[in-house]
């Protein structure tokens, strides 16, 4: 789960499978979970079950712990095997069958728990393997805390120093993350900082006695932030509370090396610890909470004639033009969270046989009754079967469909849906006013907006919607949420010309902020996860 400067926040997830009657005769059964590569089809081994003897339908104890990133397509492939001999060489058991699924359409089914039918043994039922997804209960778990430090070394010729922490969360290979940086104290070699509030899977990634590295720096205008010194903890430490064991020195290795009478650079403590438990994305979407996925694409001149090649529209036989590469990179991912795969698939700026009237939110399946199309499959078809029948024309006006999704949204506040919208354009916003009133009205819904610009135009007025450093306005009203997330396609091309790391990139930044705006509305209304719905199965029994 992630937000927009939290790509390497973990979430936990179990994986449970179990495999129900078959007609094969199995004596002793095995699963084997395999993971695909981030942009590529290789399969590593990521782990195996215990062996269960004589069963048709073995109940496996042993659990899958895998990072959970909402933004990422997680491809899995789970082998079944009936073992023969002592060998970790599958070549020597016999194959049952596989199942492919991803990590997120276990999350988003029904109760998390999903079933899949075995297959790969031509000719034979191959049974059923069920699994079901749970939340390792630390991920949830926030935690606040207050510094201050004293006698700090002195770096600024004509004053104090003006002095900040930041925190980095040691990783598996050794190397360290940046995870919270605090404000900086002016001119104080005695600073009290604010206190601020990270989730503990930021800072620990789950793992309480994880090494967490903290910089002290003397902050300077032009970025060349002066070290002073460093000190190291853990989550474990720091959970203690305020005690003589949670005062730091502040070491610098350079000057110790060098003055044979260095002390240390001063101190930092720990003046206050709290840790509460708060609701998480999987929370919601465990409890049924499902994400409305639509789809605007820009119809306008400046795309050029789509029968040409260069076009941004442009249909080649051999590879995705970039409208259709962001719509499936973006939809495909956010499918597995989306029970019914029915998606609303907008165009504007184009004008509308037979008569030619321009429309800014015209149905992509030519159906104003019911846009709907059914998957990421169907909005693409539709799409290429518009680019043949509307002519291409203008003005790039935002407003209009994204006053339909709220129009939407608003009739659903009660958390059990969440509203999405991808827009894909290739310029500059025509109706920009309109457009900012539109988003600050939605920013009270339960919706977020998706703009992906394609093409080489600037796209500098797009930055104005996008919240994270100046909430939008309009008319004196300022957006209650920062809901829209802008991003310019070629910033993600992969240079080799692989496609599929290219959208795998731009799925990752773009989907990035939704779990935590999400999570921002429900805590704005005050709204709980539903209670988990029980799944059950006649044919097997599992745990979640």
């Amino acid at each position: 789960m992630s937000s927009s400067n939290m790509a390497t926040v973990e979430d936990f997830d179990h994986l449970n499978s179990s495999v129900p009657a078959t007609k094969i005769e199995v004596t002793v059964s095995l699963v084997v979970l395999y993971v695909q590569g981030l942009g590529t089809k290789e399969w590593r081994e990521f782990g195996r079950t215990e062996v269960i003897d004589n069963t048709l339908n073995p109940d496996f104890v042993r659990k899958f712990v895998l990072d959970f990133f909402f933004e990422e397509k997680q491809n899995l492939r789970f082998d079944v095997y009936n073992v023969d001999t002592k060998s970790s060489n599958f070549s020597k058991h016999d194959f049952l069958g596989q199942t492919f699924c991803t990590l997120g359409e276990i999350i988003g089914s029904l109760g998390s728990r999903l079933d899949r039918m075995l297959s790969g043994i031509p000719g034979k039922k191959c049974g059923t393997i069920i699994f079901a997804a749970e939340e390792l209960s630390n991920c949830r778990d926030i935690a606040t805390m207050q510094f201050c430090a004293n006698k700090l070394d002195k770096k600024d010729f004509f004053g104090k120093s003006d002095p900040f922490l930041v925190f980095y969360r040691s990783n598996e290979d050794g190397t360290f993350t940046i995870c919270h940086k605090t404000e900086m104290i002016k001119n104080n070699l005695n600073p009290i900082w604010q206190p601020f509030t990270i989730p503990v899977r930021a800072l620990c990634n789950g793992d309480y006695d994880r090494t967490v590295k903290v910089d002290v720096y003397d902050w300077d205008r032009d970025g060349s932030h002066d070290f002073i010194g460093e000190f190291t903890t853990s989550y474990r430490e720091l959970s203690r509370g305020q005690n003589q064991f949670n005062v730091y020195e502040v070491l610098n290795p350079k000057k110790k090396g060098k003055k044979k009478k260095y002390i240390n650079s001063g101190t930092v403590t720990l003046l206050s610890f709290k840790a509460e438990s708060e609701y998480t994305f999987v929370d919601f979407i465990r409890g049924g909470t499902q994400l409305n996925f639509t789809v605007a694409i820009d119809f306008t001149a400046s795309n050029g004639n789509p029968s040409q090649p260069t076009s941004l529209h442009y249909m080649s036989p051999y590879q995705m033009n970039m409208y259709a590469m962001a719509l499936k990179a973006v939809g495909e991912i956010i499918q597995d969270y989306d029970s019914d795969k029915l998606f609303p698939a907008y165009g504007f700026g184009a004008k509308l046989p037979p008569d030619g009237k321009i429309s800014h939110a015209f149905p992509l399946n030519s159906n104003p009754e019911n846009p709907n199309c059914m998957g990421i499959d169907g909005v693409l078809e539709a799409y290429f079967q518009s680019l043949r029948m509307v002519q291409l024309y203008g003005p790039t006006n935002f407003a209009p469909v994204i006053s339909q999704v709220a129009r939407c949204a608003a009739e659903v506040t009660d958390g059990s849906q969440y509203f999405v919208l991808l827009m894909i354009t290739d310029g500059v916003i025509s109706d920009m006013i309109q457009t900012k009133e539109s988003v600050v009205n939605a920013s009270s819904l339960p919706m977020s907006i998706i703009i992906v610009g394609v093409g080489p135009a600037e796209f500098d007025a797009m930055e104005e919607l996008d919240g994270d450093n100046v909430r939008v306005s309009s008319r004196g009203r300022v957006a209650e949420r920062d809901i829209v997330q802008f991003v310019p396609f070629r910033d993600y091309i992969d240079r080799s010309g692989n496609q599929v790391l290219s959208m795998a990139r731009l799925a990752k930044d773009v989907l990035a902020e939704i779990p935590e705006q999400l999570l921002s509305f429900m805590k704005s209304r005050g709204i709980e996860p539903r209670p988990l719905v029980p799944a059950t199965s006649d044919s097997a029994s599992v745990s979640t």
